[in-house]
């Protein structure tokens, strides 16, 4: 069976995001078992962003993507491919979403693909619903449920 994590740092608080991340997840056990895994996030300071990535690089196994602003932009269909065709690689992928202070050069460099969901600015919180519902909708696309249209 195929494994998805979503490896993130910090926690949401918010219930109505905990709620649609959790709808996504479980919607995702349709074609994989799917998985949240947090890293507690540092307090404010130059070392908290090292010491966010050095959490992320000892937890990163598998295939790894990262989101990240200096990623590729994809479309949804190209994201569903690249999804597709890391599961040829490894049957663990993780989805690596970074602090607020974002992930150092280390974490770029040890991530199998790096995407970027665009050149504006998300709230790390908001962008694990956001990516949680793009990974559903990859496994959507590849299945050719109506989901995606």
């Amino acid at each position: 069976m195929k494994k998805l994590e979503l490896l993130c740092v910090g926690r949401i608080k918010e219930e109505y995001l905990r709620s649609g991340i959790d709808e996504y997840i479980k919607r995702l056990g349709r074609y994989c078992a799917a998985s949240v895994r947090e890293i507690p996030d540092r307090p404010d300071g130059e070392r908290a962003a090292k010491e966010e990535s050095a959490d992320i690089l000892a937890a990163a196994g598998g295939y790894v993507i990262l989101a990240d602003l200096r990623g590729r932009q994809l479309t949804s269909e190209e994201f569903a491919d690249a999804l597709d065709r890391a599961y040829l690689r490894s049957d663990r992928v993780q989805f690596i979403i970074g602090g607020s202070r974002g992930v150092t050069d280390e974490v770029r460099n040890r991530a199998d693909l790096v995407v970027s969901f665009g050149k504006m600015t998300y709230p790390h919180k908001l962008m694990r619903l956001i990516a949680a519902e793009q990974l559903y909708r990859a496994f959507a696309i590849t299945a050719g449920t109506a989901y995606h249209k």
